[in-house]
């Protein structure tokens, strides 16, 4: 229970954070929704419900992705982030479908609800509690990436530099994304059957809202399935390769893999040097070398093996020079 108690200090901050958040919107959103029965208020107690419970498997996930490994599980619990992932999208895959039906039943049998003021201003308190959560994600993407941003700087930087942001914070970015836009979707449905007889407007905003979801569902699996296979980081692969190359020992690299699993980058590199090099000098060149290469955000463990040069040049970056 203790070492429990300790991994989930490690887990991600703003998945727990937006979890609690999220947690008390559907609870308020709920309650406006049988106090005035309005569908575009049960579309949205079902987005927060389903990213609440999501946003915590995925706290839960990241904490216990960073337990060190065992003689059961040699490799170690990197990629158990991106399993409870793939479990997570089921809960908001199926409240999806369950807000895109309810929309479609209210096109086919519009009601007016009532509560008009009451809609708004759980609806305006939402969309403020998740542009909070949305901020603080895309402030935990810039510092996970490594750049300086201020002001609306952390707006662009953060859609820049996604894909270098951890499953967890990726995902709180999505979900909340959706749920900013489909709070104010939800606010012009509430509007549109107060002011006008077209009350179905709150049917088709629960559908949006549903098809919005499960865009995220879609993106999420997609990401982490990759990440569960063991997908390769190009982008550091290159980075790291770069890096390798500008030891002067280092005539050539053979091959290089840097492969991702879950929040941990695990790099192998092949390098060619010069044969004549003592076995000390080889162990001077691969301390200096894994030095480096732990110093860069992310990565877990270095494997560096030896060739001997064979004055073929092959790394793709000498050979653009």
């Amino acid at each position: 229970m203790g070492e429990i108690i300790k991994l989930l200090k490690h887990g991600n901050k703003s998945a727990m954070l937006a979890a609690i958040i999220n947690a008390i919107i559907s609870i308020i959103k709920g309650i406006a929704f049988f106090i005035t029965g309005n569908v575009a208020m049960f579309a949205e107690t079902m987005h927060s419900l389903g990213d609440a419970a999501n946003q915590f498997f995925v706290f839960i996930g990241s904490a216990l992705s960073k337990k060190a490994p065992t003689d059961r599980f040699p490799n170690g619990f990197g990629r158990l982030v991106n399993l409870v992932l793939l479990g997570a999208v089921l809960i908001v895959g199926i409240m999806s479908f369950e807000t895109i039906k309810e929309g479609f039943h209210h096109i086919l049998h519009p009601t007016k609800s009532q509560g008009f003021l009451l809609n708004i201003a759980v609806l305006v308190a939402a969309v403020l509690l998740e542009s909070f959560v949305l901020f603080k994600a895309m402030k935990e993407i810039v510092h996970e990436a490594g750049v300086e941003a201020k002001g609306t700087g952390i707006l662009f930087q953060s859609i820049k530099y996604l894909s270098r942001a951890k499953p967890a914070t990726k995902l709180v970015f999505m979900e909340d994304s959706v749920a900013t836009a489909g709070g104010l979707l939800a606010i012009i449905a509430v509007i549109t059957s107060r002011l006008t007889p077209f009350h179905q407007a709150e049917g088709i905003a629960s559908i949006l809202i549903g098809i919005m979801m499960f865009f995220v569902v879609g993106k999420v699996f997609l990401d982490n399935a990759a990440g569960a296979l063991g997908e390769a980081d190009e982008e550091m692969e290159e980075k790291i390769g770069n890096m390798v190359m500008e030891d002067p020992s280092v005539k050539d690299i053979q091959d290089i893999t840097v492969i991702k699993e879950g929040e941990e980058l695990h790099v192998e590199v092949e390098i060619e040097i010069d044969p004549s090099l003592t076995i000390a000098e080889a162990d001077d060149i691969k301390d200096r070398l894994e030095e480096k290469i732990m110093a860069e955000k992310g990565v877990a463990d270095v494997v560096i093996e030896f060739d001997e040069d064979d004055g073929v040049l092959i790394w793709k970056e000498d050979l653009k020079k």
